[in-house]
């Protein structure tokens, strides 16, 4: 279901062109697929991004129905602060997800796919990410998915020191991965890359050494360790070459780390003899056990999430309520100016200044109170059962 950066803006476009949509936003990560739509129906809407992910995955809508799940207006507010905070992580209160949530914005604005609407819930869902950060301990210790898969295979081979360890992949999470072998006690970091040259970069940083895909089987061979997260669609070890190079290797241990999304790695590679495989769901639930620290500070993120959830809804309904206090208002000018017109032909200019002021005042005044009454009950019931008896009784 990833959609990775070379096709996203032609997966924003083609959001942006079905029937009930009029705003998108697609945030996919190692962890997560999400789609933020501006809706003119649920119903509609819905089906347009569940037809989407088939139609870009192709895989019938049957065969990922019960992974699927839909917010929508506050709960889906709070589902993307959420988000934002990195409660939703694989490691919880990791910091990537901050910047994977402003990219996936900015893309979709570039695109012209976010309008008024995810441009203030975006804007606003970065506020609440920095301040859960500032303002709590939520991101302590091991904050990164890369963090954490050097940690889980530090864990299982009881230490990295003296082990020789390859970096697949020299993106984000790459950088992030070898950037944590750095600090380690190991042998030695072998950075590989479609791009030589990026990887020679990034090993240059790390007191590595870089080696082009052409040279992952030889160095394979030898290793210890293998942490990969390329941005690959497709498998870059397929179940033969991982028999090839467990055979050279005369069926030494071999401990790989997939972290990629799809896999580099072919999942039937964990049945040969020597390999021990790792994914997304080993990480997940070694980061689960260390969160006894973190997980205090959850009330006090939750506690965050709710303030902030709550000056979201009284900004969006001030907004919504907006237009309507502004055509009131001018409906009521109108007929002051028409009237003042009308009766005022004789008088003198210090006179039509006069006039001017005390019926703008009294307008002003007789307006006061049903403006604050609006503004106070936009976005409930209420606030719609005013807003409509206003629009009948002045012809707004």
């Amino acid at each position: 279901m990833t959609i990775d950066e070379s096709r996203l803006a032609k997966a924003l476009t083609d959001l942006i062109g079905r029937d009930h949509l009029s705003e998108a936003v697609v945030l996919s990560t190692c962890n997560r697929i999400e789609v933020y739509v501006f809706a003119e129906t649920f119903h509609g809407a819905f089906q347009n991004v569940r037809d989407f992910l088939s139609e870009t995955a192709y895989v019938p809508p049957e065969q990922f129905s019960d992974a699927l799940y839909a917010h929508y207006e506050t709960d889906a507010v709070s589902h993307l602060f959420s988000v934002t905070c990195g409660l939703d992580s694989a490691v919880l209160g990791e910091n990537e997800i901050q910047g994977q949530v402003k990219s996936a914005w900015e893309s979709a604005r570039l695109e012209g796919t976010c309008g008024t609407s995810l441009n203030n819930l975006f804007r606003h869902a970065a506020e609440v990410g920095k301040r859960a950060r500032s303002e709590t301990g939520i991101s302590r210790h091991i904050t990164s998915v890369s963090q954490a898969a050097v940690a889980l295979a530090a864990e299982r081979l009881d230490g990295l020191a003296g082990c020789r360890l390859m970096v697949l992949g020299a993106g984000d999470m790459g950088e992030g991965m070898a950037t944590s072998l750095a600090k380690s006690e190991a042998a030695e970091v072998v950075v590989a890359n479609r791009t030589k040259g990026r990887a020679a970069e990034l090993a240059r940083r790390v007191g590595g050494r870089a080696v082009g895909l052409d040279g992952v089987a030889a160095e394979l061979s030898v290793v210890d360790v293998l942490l990969t997260s390329t941005g690959a669609s497709s498998l870059i070890l397929e179940h033969c070459d991982m028999a090839e190079i467990m055979e050279k290797r005369g069926n030494l241990p071999l401990l790989i780390v997939d972290v990629a999304v799809p896999r580099d790695v072919d999942p039937a590679a964990g049945d040969l003899d020597g390999v021990t495989l790792l994914d997304m769901d080993d990480l997940r639930a070694f980061a689960d056990r260390g969160l006894r620290e973190r997980r205090a500070e959850l009330d006090r993120v939750r506690g965050i999430i709710d303030d902030e959830l709550n000056r979201y809804q009284d900004y969006r309904s001030a907004r919504e309520a907006a237009p309507l206090v502004a055509s009131f208002r001018a409906r009521a000018e109108i007929l002051r100016q028409e009237e003042v017109d009308r009766h005022a032909g004789g008088l003198s200019s210090a006179e039509r200044r006069a006039v001017e002021a005390a019926t703008r005042g009294l307008v002003g005044r007789l307006l006061h109170e049903p403006t604050v009454r609006l503004k106070g009950a936009a976005g409930s019931p209420r606030g719609d059962r005013l807003a409509e008896a206003l629009r009948d009784l002045f012809d707004l």
